[in-house]
């Protein structure tokens, strides 16, 4: 495995790859087990993968396409975006603008830029879902602290909220809200309070389910148990392969649709009524933990799924 393209232009020598080879940039932070099992997965199927950090991208108008891409002097034939990385606002608004360069240039993006922004933001994501009639928790987002504290007062009578960060995942900083003591500050909460009706369990542990959509079909599905309420694999919870209901299938399908995800993580829970919620919708979605429970390899079907997309894009 190559190590992540940080500076332009280096091309492989001649004949160490095929002349049509499509060549794809997967966008990234780090080398982890995702970006091994995505590079291979091209490979095998005759592309040439380019690992590159999106923060090392530039714009350059003195070249014939404005953008420096590590690893390009051409365009990428296609492009997958696994992480925008942190940074500050002016760093992450940048790194967008890449992408967005890209699409503008003809590049087959997965996914689009709009869905990641979409997704990324979950307060845009769940007006979407509601606005696009998808079951979801009652959600509020607010700016300062006193609007926080008001929903506290007037929600958590009926229940308590889970405060979660904007941009977030893998279920990191989420914090369960009782009442407005429990709210941390505005610097803490990073501006933006935003607070979901929680859910209780139905059963001894707690549940939610992970469907991976890939080109409009399920890929594979997991139910995350846990005696703790945050049911996320890398902080413990068990996944269990399983089965989608017909409404559960559906909720996946509408949830990707109203974000504009070709390939998408939909996290939904079972709601006091039995229906599903959507929960969230992760546009770079992981799937080490649904892989232990899938007996096919599904990097391979993912790399298969972007090639054909590419054709179709």
């Amino acid at each position: 495995m190559k190590p992540l393209a940080t500076h332009p232009d280096p091309l492989p020598a001649s004949g160490e790859r095929e002349k049509n080879a499509p060549r794809v940039a997967i966008f990234t932070d780090k080398i982890d087990w995702h970006i091994v099992e995505t590079a291979r997965a091209f490979a095998a199927l005759g592309a040439t993968p380019v690992p590159v950090r999106l923060e090392a991208c530039k714009l350059d108008t003195t070249r014939a396409h404005g953008l420096a891409i590590p690893g390009f002097r051409a365009l990428p034939d296609l492009a997958i975006v696994r992480a925008i990385g942190d940074g500050s606002l002016e760093a992450i608004t940048m790194r967008l603008g890449v992408l967005h360069a890209l699409e503008a240039l003809g590049v087959p993006l997965l996914n689009n830029t709009r869905a990641i922004e979409r997704c990324t933001d979950k307060s845009m994501a769940s007006f979407l879902f509601a606005k696009s009639g998808v079951a979801t928790p009652e959600t509020f987002a607010a700016q300062s602290l006193a609007e926080a504290r008001a929903i506290a007062r007037r929600e958590c009578r009926h229940g308590p909220l889970v405060l979660k960060p904007l941009f977030g995942a893998q279920g990191w900083g989420l914090r369960l809200v009782h009442g407005e003591d429990n709210l941390p500050s505005l610097e803490d909460a990073r501006g933006v309070y935003y607070l979901q009706r929680f859910i209780p369990r139905r059963g001894a542990l707690y549940e939610d389910m992970r469907i991976l959509i890939s080109r409009g079909k399920i890929v594979g599905a997991m139910r995350r148990r846990s005696p703790v309420w945050i049911t996320n694999v890398r902080q413990g919870a068990t996944p269990l392969a399983c089965e989608p209901t017909a409404q559960e299938r559906d909720a996946a399908f509408a949830c990707a649709e109203a974000l504009g995800c070709d390939l998408a993580g939909v996290d939904l829970i079972e709601g006091v009524d039995g229906q599903p919620l959507a929960l969230e919708v992760n546009s770079m979605p992981g799937w080490a933990g649904l892989q232990r429970v899938t007996p096919f390899n599904i990097a391979d079907r993912l790399a298969a799924d972007a090639l054909a997309f590419r054709v179709t894009a």
